[in-house]
């Protein structure tokens, strides 16, 4: 490493950002059971929130993008306010809400038409005004189309100005919101870096060595590095070029299971470590040589996972292992096993203390990124079809036998392909990954997941 040339470049922010812009984060409180998460759920347009007629059941934040008028927005649901409670378990839900506020551009206050305002609506009112953020007062159950009821007008009374009447159930008034909303989101702000640039999410649980091995790879001192676990609390980019190409490391605090998340920060952070992968090209995921895999293992990389990102498994403190000539082998076997959902990723085993096969890793970056990008031609794609239907016949049932037309690849990162066929029902999982192993044994794509999308054409009930 001694040799190479950097700029590093040390960044750290402390908004939540995609691949072009920091996205404006839009947070929905107010009392338990005031409709919130039905809110949250006709905004998304899917059934991610739990619904129930029971205060409490949002306990954590849950967040989602959404869209309007051409801008994205991050939308948080909260659990239920009860600002004076001393239950637990309302208070933690409480310490989650004050933590969307502080972090939030704009806020959404949840109120209820049926409930009239209450002493806790007052309550939570002074507490958002404190915060010196923008308050959108919204009553929600206002289901009639028309004027709103007469009760409506009790909500003046909090102080926030004019209320918006609201049906989450329904939709009504949504737009109302949602404009108002945009009226105060910030001046979009371009903060991606040049596609030469290959963006790097470092991504494992607290204290497996991350921000060690950020150090590493930029020849500086630029994490906190602790044997505290959580001492990286937000997202860091690093900027490095050497001989290798031009990289941005991400750093994140380590993501943790929930029920040992302690501090209102550290729920943040969570957050904070999905966003960078969402944001990132590659995702190298740090395992622990003196733990191994665990179940927060299969999470962190099953997320990378299903986002399509490219991934290296990195074994980090390999130099604390006691080793003979079958130990790395036997350790990579049983990975493979542990990592079997995602058969394609490559392991290496480094240490960042000592610079162990460090400069092995950029090589792999660019490898992995470069298959996560590649695109093969269709002529190309149809002979590979020809060669693996010829030597395994498709599947059939009952007299009926799938019959595959052609594919093509519309997209990268991930490669996906689109299957032409006669029958969607007769494509089956395990055929699907006989045609995956296939392409990949031609073409490589190594690191990266591929994805398989069927469309049926001139269906067959014979």
């Amino acid at each position: 490493m001694t040799d190479l040339i950097y700029w590093i470049k040390f960044y750290l922010t402390d908004r939540i950002g995609d691949d072009n812009m920091a996205l404006p984060i839009v947070a929905v409180v107010g009392r338990p059971n005031v409709g919130k998460s039905t809110l949250f759920n006709k905004l998304i347009g899917q059934r991610m929130s739990i619904v129930e007629d029971t205060p409490g059941v949002t306990r954590d934040r849950i967040y989602s993008k959404c869209e309007w008028r051409n801008r994205e927005f991050m939308v948080v649901d909260t659990g239920g306010i009860e600002p004076n409670s001393d239950d637990i378990i309302l208070s933690q839900m409480r310490r989650q809400a004050e933590l969307a506020i502080e972090k939030a551009d704009v806020i959404v206050f949840l109120t209820d038409i049926r409930t009239g305002v209450t002493a806790n609506d007052y309550d939570v009112a002074r507490m958002l005004q404190k915060s010196g953020k923008p308050i959108i007062l919204c009553v929600n159950k206002c289901d009639s189309i028309g004027d709103p009821p007469p009760e409506f007008y009790e909500f003046y009374n909090l102080g926030l100005g004019d209320p918006i009447p609201l049906s989450a159930a329904h939709g009504h008034g949504s737009g109302d919101m949602l404009d108002r909303i945009f009226e105060y989101f910030p001046e979009e702000t371009n903060e991606d870096y040049d596609e030469e640039y290959i963006k790097v999410a470092v991504i494992g649980k607290p204290n497996v060595g991350k921000s060690s091995l950020i150090n590493r790879v930029a020849g500086e001192e630029r994490a906190i590095v602790s044997n505290i676990a959580g001492t990286t609390r937000d997202a860091t980019d690093t900027i490095v070029e050497n001989e290798n190409g031009k990289y941005v490391f991400i750093d994140t605090a380590g993501i943790r299971k929930k029920s040992k998340i302690n501090e209102k920060i550290e729920h943040y952070s969570v957050l904070r470590a999905y966003m960078a992968v969402d944001r990132s090209d590659v995702c190298v995921i740090v395992v622990d040589a003196e733990v191994g895999f665990t179940d927060q293992d299969s999470k962190v990389a099953g997320y990378a996972h299903e986002q399509g990102k490219a991934c290296i498994v990195a074994v980090n403190k390999w130099d604390a292992i006691d080793k003979d000539s079958n130990t790395m082998d036997e350790f990579r076997t049983k990975l493979e096993k542990d990592f079997s959902f995602m058969s394609y990723v490559p392991f290496v085993f480094i240490s960042a203390k000592t610079g162990l096969r460090v400069d092995k890793l950029f090589d792999m970056i660019n490898k992995v990124h470069a298959q996560n990008s590649m695109r093969i031609s269709t002529g190309m794609l149809n002979d590979i079809l020809a060669y693996a239907t010829t030597r395994v016949q498709p599947p059939s049932d009952k007299g009926r036998r799938l019959k595959i037309y052609y594919m093509t690849q519309p997209s990268t990162k991930p490669p996906t392909f689109v299957v032409f066929v006669n029958r969607a029902d007769l494509f089956h999982f395990s055929y699907q990954r006989y045609l995956e192993n296939q392409i990949r044994q031609t073409f490589g794509l190594e690191g990266t997941p591929v994805r398989f999308i069927t469309r049926e054409r001139n269906r067959d009930d014979d």
